[in-house]
This record gives C-alpha cells, structure tokens and sequence, in this order.
C-alpha cells in the first residue's frame, strides 16, 4: 500500500514550502547523477506530512522508483533484530546481562587480541565473558572483515567474511566461526562496530526455536502488515527491487553494482539479522511508528512501553557517545553526542553532533545510504532510502536533518 500524505502539513507544524526544499534539494543529487533515485517519508504524531519519490530504480532501463519500490535497508535491519529480541526479552527469555553462552556455548571462552600478524595473533583470556547487552550495543568486541581499522578485521576476511557470509554456512555456523575469533577489546569497555547483531539474531532462532527470518515475518512484519519486508525478493516480485549503485572512482557518478546487488534476488543460508532485509517507504515507516508509538502502531502492540523508553536510553558505559568509546574503530562520517540504545543509536547532545535535533532522537542507516530517525520530543518520524554504497559518499542524512527540522516553525 503507498505511503501518502493524510493531514496539511501546516496542521503538525511544519511550513509546506520548507518541506518541499527537500524534494528540490535531493533531486538535484539525481539530475546530476550522483543518485540514481530516491523516497522520502516525514511525518509528526502519527500523521504523514509529506512524501516524495524521484528519480530511477534503474537508470539504464529508465524504469523509475515507485510507491512500491523494493530497497536493500541493510543496517537498518538492526533494529528491527533488536525488537525481535526484545520480545523475547518481555517474554522472560533471558535478562540482559546473561552471558551470552548460556544460549551459544561456542563463546564461552572469548580471548582478546593483544599484539602480532593476522596468521599468528597474541591473545589473552577476557577478562568479561560477552554478555547480551553487549550485543544490542556493539560492546562485545566483535569486528566485521570491511572494517579494515583492526589485526583482527583480515581474520574475518580470510575466513570469508568480508561483506557477506560465505553462501554455504547458516548463522548456527557463522556464529561458531566468529566466536574462535580473537576480540578487538574486553567485552563493555569499548565500542565497535561489528557483527554482533547478527549473534543476537542467532539468539533470536535459539531461544525461540525457529529461523530468525520465520520469527521477523510472524513476530513483527506480519502483526505490523509489513508484507513486502524480507530477507529475499521472490521472483514473481524481482521487478520491483531497485538496482544498487557505487560512486564511479573517476567521475563520482552513480554506477551498477551487480555483484552486491544480485545478493538479494537469492536466498541464502544465512539470514543476516544485522544487514539482511529488503523494504519498502511504506513498510519501514509502520516500524518507525512503532517505535515512536512506544511499541504500539494503530492498536497493534509488539512491545512495553517502558521496554521501547529503556530501549532508546544511551547504555554505553559511563554514558559516553560512540565517539569517545570507539576510538579508532569508528566507522563512519561523526559521532560525537550520539549514544547507543539497545539496537539503534540515540542522540545525546545535539550541539556535540552539530546537526539539529533532540535529546533522545533514535537513528540508524544503512549502507547503501538510507536512513530514518525517530524524535519522540517533537514526534518526528523520518524515512529515506536510496540505492548508493557506502553510505557517507556524499552527506545525505546530515542535509536530510537540516531540510527537515527547518521546516518545523510551530
């Protein structure tokens, strides 16, 4: 079902001409070649204020993006994994500071790195065993083989790990392989982004015995009727999924990258709980409303409202931002006063992060540049996806952020 304005966007507060300066200034992203298209979502407690689409789900064919345009989300899989957990969480499956190999007993003797090549790393015993909050965190210690900031990143990539899984092994399997890994650090005294969340979706199939794409589809897309969202495209809707894109090393225009992109059209053993789901506008904006509705959506209720506001808290130790606990190991463009709640990121200082917004803004994006964000102090929902690897090739989210907060004048 397309996602449509349903309210004059003056009636939430926000000036309509202002609104419309996104759509003018991301269409020039598109005429100019460094998008191939786009949509965009921006709404205000509960209602939809406006909605664009522009540009090319596929530039060589002309075919344009559609309301029912299928988008590669990538990390914005995260949260929608956390939730997953998090209900079994409500449930008493598990408490946050159970260790993790109480349900996946390959870690229960992490070791950290300490010196030396790849082939032949110094490791030592850690000195705290992975606990479940780690994972929601990215605390865990835990790397991915494209980082490529850390010794222990080419572990991953020599093991097959470089952007995806090796198309044999399930998660069971992948899990087993990431826990013979050496961590980058003890686990909750640094942060660093990694595969942990794919662990907790592995975490998610043990503790309910059932696949995790199986426990998304019955759990969360289908009560929230999110019936276009899944790990895979079938066949009979291929037509709809837009081609993926990389910025020409030369030229910096939107060029076909088919080798990441036909990773879609299959299914593989592997359901990545961390990078793994295709969506649609319409399908990640009933999710965003999740989240700004504290758990509930148009009656529907997947989670406690106290669980959604404990969620959304910066759990990093010390209440630190992603920048200072992440040291060398960020990846990505800033992050200075943005904290990390239980599977998404949560603004903790606005004027730190120099891009307006408000304390307590849930956030996270993708790696083919989508992104959304939540800001329950004003009821500010946002969607944008795109089909652009990597994300940060040119500053989308921060200029998204500043259309759309100048165009609230209440």
């Amino acid at each position: 079902m397309a996602l449509q304005p349903d309210v004059d966007p003056s009636h939430l507060g926000f000036d309509p001409l202002r609104l419309r300066r996104i759509d003018t200034h991301f269409g020039r992203y598109v005429d100019d070649g460094r998008l191939p298209g786009w949509q965009v979502a921006v709404g205000r407690r509960g209602r939809v204020a406006h909605v664009c689409t522009y540009g090319y789900r596929d530039r060589a064919t002309g075919a344009p993006v559609e309301d029912d345009t299928l988008f590669r989300i990538y990390s914005m899989t995260k949260p929608i994994t956390a939730v997953a957990a998090l209900i079994l969480y409500e449930e008493g499956a598990f408490d946050l500071t159970d260790p993790v190999s109480r349900f996946l007993p390959e870690f229960a003797t992490p070791r950290v790195y300490l010196g030396g090549p790849p082939e032949k790393p110094v490791t030592r015993p850690a000195s705290e065993l992975i606990r479940i909050w780690h994972l929601f965190t990215h605390t865990a210690g835990l790397t991915y083989g494209s980082s490529r900031t850390h010794p222990v990143d080419a572990l991953y990539r020599e093991a097959g790990f470089e952007i995806y899984p090796p198309a044999d092994l399930d998660l069971a399997g992948c899990c087993a392989t990431w826990a013979g890994f050496p961590l980058l650090f003890d686990p909750g005294t640094a942060w660093n982004y990694s595969v942990a969340t794919d662990v907790l979706g592995r975490l998610v199939e043990v503790i309910s015995g059932t696949s995790l794409d199986s426990f998304i589809d019955q759990r969360i897309c289908g009560p929230l009727g999110m019936a276009d969202t899944g790990f895979a495209v079938p066949p009979s809707q291929q037509h709809r999924l837009a081609r993926l894109y990389r910025p020409d090393a030369g030229s910096g225009l939107a060029v076909p990258d088919d080798v990441m992109g036909e990773r879609a059209l299959r299914g593989d053993a592997c359901p990545s709980g961390g990078a793994g789901l295709i969506s649609t506008l319409s399908d990640y904006w009933r999710f965003n409303e999740l989240l700004l509705g504290r758990g509930a959506v148009d009656g529907v209720r997947l989670l406690g409202s106290r669980t959604v506001d404990y969620m959304a808290r910066n759990h990093l130790p010390g209440g630190a931002d992603i920048a200072t606990l992440g040291g060398g190991c960020v990846v990505g463009s800033r992050y200075a006063g943005v904290g990390h709640g239980l599977g998404l990121a949560v603004l903790v200082d606005p004027v730190a992060y120099r891009t307006t917004g408000s304390v307590g803004e849930l956030a996270w994006g993708g790696a083919a540049s989508t992104a959304f964000w939540v800001d329950p102090v004003e009821g500010i929902s946002v969607v944008f996806l795109t089909q652009l690897l990597p994300s940060g090739t040119h500053p989308l989210r921060t200029e998204l952020r500043q259309l759309v907060y100048s165009a609230l004048v209440d």
